[in-house]
């Protein structure tokens, strides 16, 4: 198995897509440590299902825009389950949606803070435990909003999405020298909770009907991908963020 003895970390693994991942790395030997905010119920679902397999993980609530609780999760993963050899920066979310022209600054604040300061944290921490050890991976959560500018009343979110495609792309840079590699994935229209609560039926068959392949998304599609860019079958890659959407936008 591709993560037999080793430890990863998915922020943000209670549901949707860190749920996938957290069970797809599981399922190739890993032991997982999830980080959850609102999905306890969730989290504790997907910590139960990797231990009635055999496997080990570990469920930890964390504000993960709070330096001392990201330091808390990276503590007690390792404590537990031993040194990180990968990190999924999944955390984040669309948080609302509001035109400019309504936006006050207190919500823009809030769409950062819980995306970009949440992966930068992260990253911080993962980089200062994986640099001695000249190894390890990282992958972050972008979007397909970073590339097409989103949908309506979400621009503050497309922003903070191109942002950490630019910001993956210069941690790789750094980290290369260190051993460490990060990659990214940007998502389209994946079945998940997030467009059940901030879609509409008539927008996600719209986005269908615009895609190639014409369907949905399934969030096991991304976790493929994450740990394609977190294991050994990617050692020669870098920098890159790779988009699942089905093809929407490049045709």
């Amino acid at each position: 198995m591709e993560f037999a003895s080793k430890t990863v970390l998915v922020t943000g693994g209670g549901s949707g897509i860190g749920k996938a991942a957290a069970l797809a790395y599981a399922k190739e030997g890993a032991a997982v440590a999830l980080t959850y905010i609102t999905s306890a119920e969730g989290a504790a679902g997907v910590v139960h299902d990797i231990q009635a397999a055999g496997g080990r993980a570990l469920a930890i609530r964390a504000d993960l825009t709070r330096e001392n609780e990201v330091e808390k999760v990276f503590e007690q993963t390792e404590g537990e389950l031993g040194a990180l050899e990968a990190v999924f920066a999944n955390a984040g979310g669309i948080i609302g949606r509001r035109p400019t022209t309504e936006m006050t600054l207190d919500f823009w604040r809030e769409v950062i803070d819980v995306n970009l300061t949440s992966t930068f944290l992260t990253a911080r921490a993962a980089f200062q435990r994986m640099a001695p050890r000249r190894r390890g991976a990282i992958v972050t959560m972008a979007s397909l909003a970073a590339f097409n500018g989103a949908g309506p009343g979400a621009a503050a979110y497309a922003a903070v999405k191109g942002a950490i495609v630019a910001y993956t792309r210069a941690l790789a840079k750094e980290g290369g020298p260190l051993g460490i590699r990060v990659n990214g994935v940007a998502p389209g229209l994946i079945a998940t909770r997030f467009h059940e609560r901030f879609n509409t039926p008539q927008g996600r068959r719209a986005v269908v009907e615009a895609t190639p392949l014409g369907c949905e998304g399934a969030p096991d599609d991304v976790a493929q991908s994450v740990l394609f860019l977190s294991s050994a079958r990617s050692a020669f890659v870098t920098g890159e963020i790779v988009q699942i959407n089905g093809g929407v936008g490049f045709f």
